[in-house]
């Protein structure tokens, strides 16, 4: 909010101080009622953006009154108490002054300057002329050392701000990273482990530890990696899997090839050797155009999953962007399983995209009278051609509801999937749309027949599939 006051602007102008009450209060008027920012009231002032800032809110916490009140003398107990604060407590020293009702936020800053200087003691000036007997100079950092309570101050900060190296957040320490905190303490002080913690247990936010945890964290020996062949193992279905794998796939996989694990026992072994699957990033194209031919209705619901193959079938078209051109993929999807029936990879999102990837559907499988070929609105599917060619094959139409994406939610999850898995941040390995169509081609079939499912019990679209045209 606020830094340090500057005695006089860069522009040569007015300083706070140099602001009567009534200009005062005219500033705090003009960001209170009239809504003006503190920027625009400082260029227009010309005063500092930071201290005009500070004297807003202090006005607005305190009142005008309080510029009235006579110059205040702060003790020593005060000052030290505040500088403690400062240096050890997580607010910032713009906000701690606001508490106080410190009338610049320069004040505190000069207090922890002159409070260093002195050996981390706090000095207080007497007024008046210093007699010449008193004028002799003193070390600072001896008189420091002389006063225990400015020992003992330096020892808490000195404490905290080790931790604060030792650990990403306050609060989360361990009892190691406590007790190494304390013993570098005792090297700096030159102090023992008694004085350590009697001089930490006065300040209660502080981070404790016992006498007896102390010696036992320091001796305790740093733990090492459990189950090295279940580790092995797990790095090497990650990296096989090019980190598309979670803790969940991969305990699958795990399960699947006869190990006994459980789901926290590999979270936690990858959360250890820092493994992490890659999340998704959604990005979807959009080939409606509004009704330009006939609709179908929604024969779905969401419901999507089917009991058998070839019963449901989804698809869409999903474009590339790749070093300013354009790749687009037209699936068909089966609601069984998840497998990929066919699929069309083309530089344009026309119809011969769509009609050649139902060409292959249509030639691998025969019997699709019972199936529902589900859609969104897009151009391509209420053309003619396409409804032509459904029919033919005696497959019923579907489409989703506008303006209602997760109507085809279950073919908007497999682009989300292969995108992130493949494309997404991996864009620099594909130097042509060649590359990335090969890319493509490639996922598709390690997704059908080695990628498993946790909703498929481990299985993989292709396994799935064979196994329930069995049973």
């Amino acid at each position: 909010m606020c830094n340090r006051p500057k005695k006089l602007d860069t522009f040569g102008a007015f300083t706070m101080s140099k602001l009567n009450k009534q200009q005062k209060l005219e500033i705090y008027h003009d960001w209170k009622l009239k809504g003006l920012p503190v920027t625009f009231i400082a260029s227009q002032r010309k005063l500092n953006a930071g201290s005009l800032d500070y004297m807003i809110h202090l006005i607005d916490r305190y009142g005008i009154g309080i510029y009235d009140q006579p110059n205040e003398t702060f003790t020593k107990e005060f000052k030290e108490q505040a500088i403690e604060q400062a240096l050890t407590g997580q607010q910032s020293i713009t906000k701690l002054s606001l508490e106080l009702g410190l009338r610049s936020c320069g004040i505190l800053n000069n207090w922890i300057r002159a409070y260093k200087e002195n050996g981390y003691n706090v000095v207080i000036k007497k007024k008046g002329r210093i007699p010449a007997h008193e004028q002799r100079p003193e070390d600072p950092q001896a008189a420091g050392k002389r006063d225990p309570k400015a020992q003992a101050r330096k020892l808490r900060i000195a404490y905290r701000q080790c931790l604060r190296k030792k650990t990403k957040r306050l609060g989360s320490e361990t009892a190691k990273e406590i007790a190494q905190a304390i013993t570098e303490l005792r090297q700096t002080f030159g102090v023992s482990l008694e004085y350590v913690l009697t001089v930490i247990s006065k300040r209660k936010d502080l981070p404790q530890i016992a006498r007896s945890t102390y010696y036992d964290a320091l001796a305790r020996p740093v733990k090492g990696i459990k189950h090295p062949e279940l580790t092995s193992k797990v790095k090497e279905i990650y990296q096989y899997h090019k980190g598309r794998y979670g803790y969940r796939r991969i305990v699958l996989q795990l399960l699947k090839e006869g190990w006994q694990v459980t789901e926290k026992q590999i979270r936690y072994l990858m959360h250890k050797i820092g493994l992490k699957g890659l999340r998704r990033n959604k990005r979807k194209y959009s080939s409606y155009k509004g009704t330009i031919g006939k609709l179908a209705p929604n024969l779905i619901h969401r419901n999507f999953f089917a009991i058998r193959p070839d019963m449901k079938w989804y698809t869409d078209i999903s474009e590339f962007h790749l070093n300013g051109e354009k790749l687009y993929l037209s699936p068909i999807l089966d609601g069984c399983g998840g497998e990929i029936v066919s699929y069309a990879i083309s530089r344009h999102p026309n119809m011969d995209l769509v009609l050649s990837m139902l060409n292959k559907a249509f030639a691998k499988h025969k019997a699709l009278n019972a199936c529902v070929f589900h859609t969104d609105q897009g151009c391509q599917y209420q053309s003619r051609a396409y409804q032509r060619a459904l029919e033919l094959h005696g497959i019923t139409q579907s489409m989703s509801r506008k303006g209602n994406s997760m109507d085809d939610g279950l073919m908007e999850n497999f682009f989300g999937l292969l995108k992130t898995e493949m494309f997404y941040d991996q864009e620099d390995k594909y130097h042509n749309l060649q590359e990335l169509a090969k890319a493509i081609e490639e996922y598709i079939k390690y997704y059908n027949q080695e990628r498993i499912k946790s909703r498929l019990k481990g299985l993989t679209p292709i396994e799935y599939r064979n196994q329930a045209l069995v049973s």
